[in-house]
């Protein structure tokens, strides 16, 4: 038999798949909770949130405000990395509910002689929880109540404020019930707000027709940081296959000095733990990591799953790779793309104990050995979900900086599912967002829907992989305006450079999303000191992200009407209100464009409101609701900042 309450709890949020999976959050952000909350007849109830961080023994709590229809809600703030839990309680007030019904009787003028003794009794009974002062005006209280002959002055303490006070501050709680415990698994700032630069670094050589070294590498760092950057990711540094090795053009048969596929990883050289000879040494990485951290720079490493053929793991391990009948292994397939250099790693191996704790060996190798605290993921919905779960929860015990994320364009709840499993940020599917409404539709999905509570986008126009329509052959606005929406519609941003930058666009062949002469197979010589307007802008608008707070979130968004669909609007805000921003883009990338636009309803109290644009320094008053912009194909998205 279940104990007896008279709470019913219900509809409790935020929380994921009944608690199975933790919500996430950031150092010193908020948990804002709701839930239903009611009790039969009409008793006065009360209820709150409780929370502690896993590494703390004392339960926290801040108590529960009503809203309408029985639903109430609060907010708790998290400071620590990790994991903190959360659950409501709710109970019957009896302190609370005999101070309401008496005084409703003394208003309607009873005599409630019998409500004073039976509220001394309550009075006594909080007595033990108060202080020193609380102490002495519940004792004066528990005479007047008691004593007819201080009637009157009894009935004015029961209507007082400070006796309702007290008996707030120290509830009794009778009957209470209790909502599940849920999770809330929280990272550092990095895992929400970071600008991500890509480039190989076989082609950081400044000499023509020479493989590029981590060497070369350190003197890219100043222009990284330079342009704003905070995160520098390398596909993969390992040693190359040499069997089955794509020539360019992922060509199947490579030729003599072809360079192949970082992907396709290990050689005699060695494997995931090995770096490529023509790269440098470990110890060649370790001192670029360095000197990239004291630039404000974190190195990401590409964390790919795969082998070779060549790979030191298939001679040793061959039970981790699936074997056909003839003796031959399956290469990797994406029908219809074919990696006949990539061997996939079979994860139904009967040896599966053995190869996950291999791959873990791996992920906390770079970690402790060169003090690498970022990884991009190849690809990882083709490996099992449970797996990542339980190598990202490893990692975070001992390192909770490192952060996790997930190179997977694939199904929506697939790669939800990898967000639940523990991936700090995820690849979108803004690359192939264009219009104002696909734009809007799909943000409003990822700040409006369950996905705010699990979901950090990482928003890239380009990828090695992905050549986008939208960008083939595409001028110089489409790159300036894609940046711009990237970089603030989400708080994380990537490019793959300096093929965005220089606007290296031609595909592999009409109808194709792949780049002609593709760096994935071949190395290229880059004019690292060209600047151009593309360069130049990508520079303000980083810099712009790290002085305005409302640029450094996600989900506080809101979309501006406007009458011109080549138009679109959008105002960012802070938890805080401190800092409020909006942002203007022309999405017409070869014709001026003009409108009205909308201020949003917030602002609208608070007329006229002056924006100061952040890219031009140009300064308005707007003082009406609906205002107008014009916006050039050469200079395509305003910035304003706004103030009061």
């Amino acid at each position: 038999m279940q104990n007896q309450t008279r709470i019913v709890i219900e509809n409790v949020l935020p929380q994921l798949d009944c608690g199975t999976n933790p919500i996430k959050r950031i150092v010193n952000q908020k948990v804002n909770v709701t839930a239903d909350v009611f009790s039969d007849g009409h008793d006065i109830i009360e209820c709150c949130v409780k929370f502690k961080h896993e590494n703390d023994k004392k339960w926290q709590e801040v108590r529960m405000k009503p809203a309408v229809n029985d639903e109430w809600y609060a907010e708790f703030k998290v400071e620590k990395q990790g994991f903190y839990t959360y659950f409501i309680e709710g109970w019957v007030d009896y302190c609370l509910n005999w101070q309401h019904g008496t005084e409703r009787k003394i208003q309607d003028n009873q005599y409630v002689k019998s409500e004073l003794l039976e509220g001394a009794e309550f009075v006594k009974s909080v007595m033990e929880f108060a202080t020193a002062k609380e102490k002495e005006y519940l004792e004066k209280l528990a005479i007047y109540f008691t004593n007819e002959s201080d009637y009157d002055k009894a009935i004015q303490e029961v209507m007082s404020s400070e006796l309702h006070q007290i008996f707030k501050k120290y509830p009794i709680c009778l009957l209470e019930n209790k909502s599940a415990d849920l999770k809330v698994y929280v990272d550092r700032k990095k895992a929400l707000f970071s600008t991500w630069y890509e480039f190989f670094p076989r082609s950081a050589s400044p000499e023509e027709g020479k493989h590029g070294t981590f060497k070369d590498c350190e003197k890219l760092l100043p222009r990284v940081a330079a342009m704003g950057f905070d995160t520098l990711y390398f596909p993969p540094i390992h040693p190359i296959g040499e069997v089955n090795r794509k020539g360019k053009n992922n060509a199947t048969n490579a030729k003599p000095g072809d360079v192949g596929s970082p992907w396709g990883i290990g050689s005699q050289y060695g494997g995931h733990k090995s770096t490529h000879p023509e790269l440098g040494s470990i110890d060649d990485f370790k001192s670029l990591v360095k000197k990239a951290k004291d630039l404000g720079i974190e190195v990401a490493m590409d964390y790919a799953l795969q082998a070779a053929p060549d790979h030191p793991y298939v001679k040793d391990f061959p039970q981790w790779f699936k074997w056909r009948p003839d003796g031959t292994v399956q290469y990797a397939e994406n029908p219809p793309k074919k990696y006949q250099d990539i061997q996939p790693i079979y994860f139904e191996s009967g040896d599966w104990k053995n190869l996950w704790k291999e791959l873990l060996d791996v992920a906390l190798f770079w970690i402790e050995e060169c003090d690498v605290k970022i990884y991009r993921v190849d690809n990882p919905h083709t490996k099992p979900f449970f797996f990542w779960g339980w190598l990202i929860g490893e990692i975070k015990k001992k390192h909770p900086d490192v952060l996790f994320l997930a190179e997977a364009f694939t199904r929506p709840k697939i790669m939800n599912e990898l967000a639940k499993q523990g991936f700090s940020q995820s690849y979108t599917y803004f690359t192939w967002r264009n219009s104002k409404k696909e734009l809007i539709e799909y943000v409003e999905e990822l700040t409006q829907s369950e996905q705010k509570e699990f979901y950090r986008p990482n928003f890239w126009p380009n990828t090695p992989d992905i050549n986008p329509f939208a960008l083939q052959n595409g001028n110089e606005s489409i790159h300036l305006q894609k940046y711009f929406l990237a970089a603030t519609l989400s708080s994380s941003v990537g490019i793959y450079g300096p093929v965005f930058e220089y606007r290296i666009t031609t595909p592999m062949a009409p109808g194709k999303e792949e780049y002609l002469d593709s760096e994935k197979y071949e190395f290229y010589r880059w004019d690292w000191d060209k600047q151009n307007k593309i360069t130049t802008l990508i520079t303000r608008v980083n810099t712009i992200r790290k002085e305005q707070i409302s640029l450094q979130q996600t989900n506080n968004i809101v979309f501006c009407d406007t009458n011109n669909d080549q138009v679109m609007g959008y105002y960012k805000f802070d938890d805080e209100l401190q800092n409020e921003t909006l942002m203007i883009v022309n999405l017409d990338a070869y014709n001026t464009s003009r409108a009205m636009v909308r201020l949003p309803r917030r602002l609208l109290g608070n007329m006229p409101v002056y924006v100061n644009d952040l890219i031009t320094g140009n300064s308005y008053i707007w003082d009406k609701e609906w205002n107008f912009v014009e916006l050039s194909a050469e200079l395509p998205f305003h910035l304003f900042k706004i103030q009061r």
